[in-house]
């Protein structure tokens, strides 16, 4: 009994998902588009660099500004009201506007592209616009309005108001004085006065929600990271389809032995000799002067497969000779099928001519 809870308690442990994320696990959730990713940096950065660009490109833009009033009244006002001139009015209004915004838009799409690039790299799938009809459960749904993930997501919602607002708070009562005294202030400098402040919100708030969707973004990949753990007979289920399992591919290695087992055993009929140790070790050599430059092994072995070699020999009339050293270092130096190496030849070619001697066919 005691036995049995224990193997029950080692199968619940392994079913934890304990263990981080296989390489294999990693790519195919990339594909999927489930990716570390925190939509706030982005956002916090547009946002950010905007305003940023208005502070740099002001000046640009209230020149093209004044430049785009000043041909309105000078010009435009003073021609008749036709199709054509009405046109070429609008046409004129949408390159200005087109001018003064370029650079906010290319600094919006740049910074976009850059905070995305930079938390997932390039990625590029459509199967997370796929339909996934699991989502219309409502009980999943339910689950997600009451998860500790939508909890956390409240939680930053509420923590970005509130730093936002103090921000705000302390910004505007900073300038409390010069905000009373707008009222004595001509237009231009009211107008010059707001924009400034705007910009500096702007820049203060973007600051705040890029320090906030850092820690997002750590958030994130936290969660990712916890999603993606497996467990130890996920792992071992994974290694089975890649690798396939241990026992079918002990069995086909063993069969593949065999073949190549009684491939060799083929050739052993071919042999000119047989050099053994004279029980632990055979290696049968053959040698053809018209096709080979040099003896070479084509069956070797130790124990059980020697005393086949040896057999098959005996069966066949191969001289079978007995030369310990030479024996071992011919198993140990030299492969199935290839040659003989040079420092071995002299005993070779010796063995070879007192066999080719005994059989008749030395001159």
């Amino acid at each position: 009994m005691t036995r049995l809870a224990l193997q029950l308690d080692l199968q619940l442990f392994a079913g934890e998902k304990t263990e981080a994320a296989t390489p294999k696990k990693r790519q195919e959730a990339r594909e999927k588009g489930q990716v570390a990713k925190s939509m706030e940096l982005p956002a916090a950065f547009i946002l950010f660099f905007s305003f940023l660009g208005f502070y740099l490109f002001g000046g640009y833009m209230k020149q093209e500004v004044v430049q785009m009033f000043k041909q309105v009244y000078n010009d435009y006002l003073l021609w008749d009201l036709t199709e054509g001139s009405t046109s070429l009015f609008f046409n004129m209004l949408m390159l200005y506007t087109l001018k003064i915004l370029a650079p906010i838009f290319l600094i919006t799409v740049v910074i976009a592209i850059l905070g995305n690039y930079l938390q997932i790299g390039f990625l590029l799938t459509g199967k997370p616009l796929a339909p996934q009809f699991s989502k219309l459960n409502p009980i999943e749904g339910a689950k997600k309005i009451f998860s500790f993930r939508t909890l956390v997501d409240f939680l930053k919602s509420v923590l970005k108001m509130s730093v936002i607002g103090v921000v705000v708070f302390t910004t505007l009562w900073d300038q409390k004085n010069s905000i009373m005294d707008l009222a004595r202030l001509p237009l231009e400098s009211t107008f010059a006065f707001t924009s400034s402040l705007t910009l500096m919100l702007g820049i203060k708030i973007g600051l705040v929600l890029i320090v906030i969707s850092i820690f997002d973004y750590i958030y994130q990949r936290f969660e990712y990271e916890k999603s993606l753990r497996m467990s130890k007979q996920d792992i071992k289920d994974e290694y089975k389809k890649t690798e396939g399992d241990p026992l079918i591919k002990g069995k086909i290695r063993e069969k593949q032995r065999r073949m190549a087992l009684q491939r060799m055993m083929q050739e052993v009929p071919k042999a000119d000799v047989v050099i053994t140790n004279p029980t632990h070790f055979a290696v049968a050599l053959k040698y053809d002067a018209q096709q080979m430059q040099a003896p070479a092994v084509i069956a070797k072995g130790t124990d059980y497969i020697a005393l086949k070699i040896k057999d098959l020999a005996k069966q066949n009339g191969i001289v079978i000779m007995e030369n310990k050293p030479l024996a071992r270092a011919l198993y140990a130096q030299v492969e199935i099928g290839d040659s003989i190496p040079a420092d071995l030849f002299q005993a070779v070619a010796e063995i070879l001519a007192y066999v080719y001697k005994i059989k008749g066919k030395a001159n």
